[in-house]
C-alpha cells in the first residue's frame, strides 16, 4: 500500500526532474516534449505500476496486455516497459519482444520480470539466483557514473533507499563482458548473494534495463538523522535540483522527508533519462 509521503515525494520529484532535464540536458527535454502514446509502451502487472512514474512526468504512454504484444506493431525505438511480475506472455509475445529489442527497441522491466520475461525472451544474460528477498529497504549506490541513464540521479553525499519487496528476484549476471552493473548495494549482496540493482546490456540494435523490486517506491525507510529530517533540509535538497519547482512548493515540500524526497527523485530522474535517451536515440536512427 502506497502511503501518502512517497505519493507526495513523487508527484514533486517528478517535476523537479523535468526541470533539471531542461537545464542540465536541452536535447533531452526537447525529447521529452516529443514524446507520443505510441513511443512507449507499458505492460501491466500485478504489483507495480511503472507507469505511474509516467503519469507523474506528464509523459503519455500505450497499455498493451502481455498476450497482446504480438499484435501490438512493435517497432523499433520504442521503449517497452515490462512491470513485474511479467505473467501472460505467450509464445509468439517472447518471440516479438525478442525480435523487436534486437532490431533496436529498448526494454525496461522490474523485478519477477527477470525470470518471466528476460529469461525467456533474451536467455544468457541475466538469471533469478533462487533466492527470494525479504521486505525490507537496503542503500544503493551508484557504479556507472558515465552512462547517460544515470545523469544527475545521484550526487556525493546522497544516500537513496531502494525498498525489496518481498519476494523480490535478486540478479545474477551470467555474462559481465556484456552486462553493465549501473547501481549496486553491499547490504543485498550480504544477505542473498547478488550485489546487482539495475542492470543494463544491449541486445543487437536495442537496449535493456532490469532493475531488482518494483520501480514505483512506495514507501522508504528512514535510517540516519539526515534522511529523517523535513522542512529546510529536503527544501533544499531539491532546491539544489530544481529551483523553479520548489519556489512554488516550499511548503509541501517542507513536509517531506529528505529521505523520502532523495529516493523518489532518484526514481523519476532515472525514468525520465530513460524516455529521453530512448526517443533520442530513435530520432538518430
Amino acid at each position: 500500500m502506497a502511503n501518502e509521503g512517497m505519493d507526495a515525494a513523487y508527484r514533486f520529484a517528478a517535476r523537479a526532474a523535468r526541470e533539471s532535464i531542461q537545464r542540465e540536458d536541452p536535447a533531452g527535454a526537447e525529447a521529452l516534449e516529443q514524446v507520443a502514446a505510441a513511443d512507449i509502451v507499458v505492460v501491466p502487472g500485478t504489483y507495480d505500476r511503472v507507469e505511474r512514474v509516467l503519469e507523474l512526468l506528464g509523459l503519455p504512454f500505450t497499455l498493451v496486455q502481455p498476450h497482446q504484444l504480438h499484435r501490438a506493431g512493435l517497432r523499433p525505438g520504442q521503449l517497452i516497459v515490462v512491470n513485474c511480475p511479467g505473467y501472460g506472455l505467450e509464445r509468439q509475445d517472447v518471440a516479438a519482444l525478442r525480435e523487436v529489442v534486437g532490431a533496436g527497441a529498448t526494454l525496461f522491466s522490474t523485478d519477477w520480470a527477470l525470470r518471466h520475461v528476460l529469461e525467456q525472451a533474451l536467455p544468457g544474460y541475466l538469471a533469478w539466483n533462487s533466492r527470494a528477498t525479504g521486505d525490507e529497504v537496503v542503500g544503493v549506490e551508484v557504479v556507472d557514473h558515465e552512462n547517460p541513464w544515470l545523469k544527475g540521479v545521484m550526487a556525493e553525499g546522497e544516500e537513496p533507499r531502494w525498498w525489496l519487496e518481498g519476494a523480490s528476484y535478486p540478479i545474477t549476471v551470467l555474462r559481465p563482458e556484456a552486462v553493465r552493473v549501473l547501481m549496486r548495494s553491499s547490504e543485498l549482496s550480504e544477505r542473498y548473494g547478488e550485489p546487482a540493482v539495475a542492470v543494463s546490456f544491449g541486445f543487437g540494435d536495442g537496449e535493456v534495463l532490469h532493475l531488482i523490486s518494483h520501480y514505483y517506491l512506495q514507501r522508504t525507510e528512514l535510517r540516519s538523522e539526515r534522511q529523517q529530517a523535513t522542512g529546510g533540509a529536503t527544501v533544499a535538497f531539491l532546491a539544489a535540483k530544481a529551483p523553479a519547482t520548489i519556489a512554488e512548493e516550499t511548503a509541501a515540500v517542507a513536509a517531506m522527508s529528505v529521505g523520502e524526497a532523495e529516493s523518489a527523485w532518484s526514481s523519476a530522474r532515472l525514468f525520465a533519462n530513460v524516455v529521453a535517451g530512448t526517443k533520442k536515440r530513435a530520432k538518430r536512427r
